[in-house]
């Protein structure tokens, strides 16, 4: 059993932390809930028991706590995770914040859960739109090398929280720059001197990390969509040799892995957002060849950017934690 505590218990990543504890039934002898002043006070029930919100500070953060889910901003991250770390709890972070710092690793359970090691007490979450492809691609380069990966990301509203939402269903304009409803916006993250987005870079540096493959050429174009929940990403792949197209097909359908192909052209049978909302799979689709290139690959990822993108996610990280301490 173990002593939990989730931070940022209110936003729409903690509250799904909350419930897929829950669902998956994290063996929890107690749990603390943290949150903003202004949410202090409040309950929150977990398992049939009403819980009072505490508001985040550095007391909160004790020795007998072994598992802390952080659900906040970077600047919150940089403050408090430290903090819980060195009272030895095991830090899943979700901000951005600690993901390329040397050292810490930047975790996808399914793909590289042994790059923790036993004196980690920070682990990163990946971004949620990075979470959904490293899957299907970590398998491409075990079987055949990657040389090159090009991302075309459709992101859905609620990556900008509960703002991101507001803004979709009022037609305000909140957390974005322009109106989102009936609209596209090429620009997640802030503008940088290159021309990328934060977004784009953080993709493209989280995927070698990840994958621990430096040599693999990255580039991405993220934009926000007028879609509440899920993400979906166009993934252009060239790989190093000639593959099988069924043989792939066959590596995208592993339950191991978290992925289900849904890929059935002739009967209009492809992944879209609505069909895995609320869902812990990643669905691939639009599995083909790009004869414009000699080896390659396009395919066609969706996910629930809440779910797996982020809660479950976290979630599973701690559930490997507390398997490798079992034994």
């Amino acid at each position: 059993m173990a002593n939990v505590i989730v931070v940022g218990a209110t936003g729409l990543v903690g509250e799904t932390i909350r419930k897929i504890l829950e669902e998956r039934n994290f063996p929890v002898d107690r749990i603390k809930f943290l949150a903003s002043a202004q949410s202090a006070g409040k309950k929150i029930e977990f398992k049939g028991k009403n819980y009072e919100i505490a508001e985040l500070k550095a007391d909160q953060f004790a020795s007998d706590d072994d598992y802390a889910f952080f659900a906040v901003s970077a600047d919150l991250a940089a403050q408090y995770v430290p903090i819980a770390a060195e009272k030895g709890i095991r830090v899943i972070d979700n901000s951005s914040h600690f993901r390329q710092v040397e050292g810490i690793p930047l975790v996808v359970p399914e793909v590289n859960s042994q790059s923790i090691t036993e004196d980690d007490r920070i682990i990163a979450n990946p971004n949620c739109s990075t979470i959904q492809c490293i899957a299907p691609l970590y398998l491409l380069d075990q079987h055949y090398g990657i040389k090159r990966v090009v991302y075309s990301s459709y992101q859905s509203v609620s990556g900008s929280g509960l703002k991101g939402l507001k803004d979709l269903a009022e037609g305000t304009h909140e957390a974005y720059v322009y109106p989102i409803r009936d609209n596209i916006l090429p620009h997640i993250g802030d503008f940088l001197d290159n021309g990328y987005t934060s977004e784009e870079i953080k993709m493209i540096q989280e995927t070698k990390k990840i994958l621990n493959n430096y040599d693999i050429k990255v580039t991405a174009t993220t934009a926000r969509v007028p879609v509440p929940f899920s993400h979906s990403v166009s993934i252009n792949v060239e790989l190093k040799k000639d593959f099988d197209l069924e043989e792939v097909r066959s590596l995208f359908n592993d339950p191991s892995y978290g992925l289900s192909l849904v890929d059935e052209p002739s009967q209009n049978i492809y992944p879209y957002p609505t069909l895995i909302a609320g869902k812990d799979d990643i669905l691939v689709g639009r599995v083909r060849r790009d004869d414009s290139l000699e080896y390659g690959l396009n395919l066609w990822t969706v996910a629930d950017n809440i779910r797996k993108g982020a809660a479950l996610n976290a979630v599973q990280i701690a559930e490997k934690l507390l398997e490798r301490s079992k034994y």
